[in-house]
């Protein structure tokens, strides 16, 4: 069951790649306009990294952000059409899904920052976070911003778990539905931690009206 979820999930990333470029592009997601981007690009700049690793970029949005701030940046995600659509708007992208960069992670160099916004959906990501490790270089910083467990808990109740997203709340025709993997906060700091990662900081972006928290943001570095 869980490789068909993995399989329907590149499969969904391929599918979705116009959608999902045009409700970005056309601001139709409203967690993202009221705190989502702007925390994601104030907790990299706030580091002050020479050379940034978009991990899992989309249509290349925070990379454009990033590099409008003065930051070299390269963007890698796994889907051919949205690798193209990043191109066509301008920056530096490869096609290389999580597998190929675990393989051979020194093909991208070393990055100051690694930053995976709402990129990690699947259940195994030991492997990925080994391979993150290898990229970043001394005193480096990874950077995971994901939906917040609780707030995304949903029927299933909180307990970790392969999810479902039909892309309902968002404008726009999505054809495939997205399997996910749902991690409790617990389950996030415990991946981390087994993956030789500490947790310096953990921020929860809010809606600025009601309060609610829109995402979670974990900053961690290698623990040796």
């Amino acid at each position: 069951m869980a490789g068909d979820n993995r399989k329907q999930l590149g499969h969904s990333w391929h599918a979705n790649a116009l959608a999902w470029t045009r409700a970005v592009r056309e601001s139709r997601i409203e967690s993202r306009q009221l705190a989502t981007d702007r925390a994601i690009i104030e907790a990299v700049l706030a580091h002050q990294p020479a050379r940034v690793l978009d991990l899992g970029c989309g249509e290349g949005w925070l990379c454009r952000a990033l590099a409008g701030a003065g930051v070299e940046v390269l963007g890698v995600d796994a889907s051919a059409p949205l690798v193209e659509a990043a191109r066509e708007a301008g920056g530096d992208f490869l096609c290389l899904d999580y597998g190929q960069i675990q393989a051979d992670p020194a093909q991208l160099g070393q990055f100051a920052a690694v930053v995976c916004n709402f990129a990690l959906f699947e259940e195994q990501l030991a492997p990925l976070l080994a391979a993150v490790r290898a990229l970043l270089a001394a005193e480096g910083v990874l950077l995971i911003q994901t939906v917040h467990p609780w707030q995304a808990r949903g029927q299933e109740g909180y307990r970790d778990g392969w999810r479902c997203e039909d892309f309902a709340a968002f404008a726009g025709e999505f054809p495939e539905p997205m399997p996910w993997y749902f991690r409790t906060l617990e389950s996030w700091c415990e991946v981390l931690q087994r993956s030789g990662f500490r947790i310096e900081a953990l921020r929860e972006p809010a809606h600025p009206h009601t309060g609610e928290p829109l995402s979670l943001l974990l900053e961690a570095r290698p623990s040796s």
